[in-house]
């Protein structure tokens, strides 16, 4: 009997294949699109395609690197790019704050270890796993923000 390949898949693989999946969908959103429109505010709180994509970055790093690993730092979690990069360049950074992260998990041999800073705030999100599931949870709803963003931008859905 030949085995199914999907049942091999580690809780680790599973876990970062959804991360990775609502990952592409936020940059998705933004494909096609020139720099202004994708600078340009969406909704009256200001928010725009590559405002999410800025502060998703600030979040894996503060979530894997800040309070996982406990590096002593602050990242940039605001929803305002900065000026002086391009679009490309913003892009660009999320991605590298994404492998990063998955590089994070991947060398954790153990998905219940404990955050280096614990966080009594969010309940639940002192092990590896819990971390991983807020990720996917905290990308999946700014992945729906930018599909209705890019929807009234030009009509496109289903990207």
């Amino acid at each position: 009997m030949a085995i199914d390949a999907r049942s091999e898949r580690s809780e680790v693989d599973t876990l970062l294949a959804y991360l990775d999946a609502v990952r592409d969908a936020v940059v998705r959103d933004g494909e096609g699109l020139d720099e202004a429109t994708l600078r340009a505010p969406g909704v009256p709180s200001g928010t725009s395609l590559l405002g999410i994509v800025h502060h998703l970055a600030g979040v894996e790093r503060h979530w894997f690197r800040r309070v996982f690993r406990g590096e002593d730092q602050a990242f940039d979690t605001s929803f305002s790019p900065p000026a002086d990069r391009s679009a490309a360049e913003v892009v660009a950074d999320y991605r590298a704050a994404c492998a990063d992260s998955n590089a994070i998990v991947r060398a954790c041999d153990d998905l219940a270890a404990f955050a280096a800073v614990p966080n009594p705030g969010e309940d639940g999100l002192d092990q590896l796993r819990s971390v991983v599931v807020h990720l996917i949870e905290e990308t999946a709803r700014h992945a729906g923000h930018a599909d209705i963003l890019r929807e009234r931008i030009d009509g496109a859905t289903e990207r």
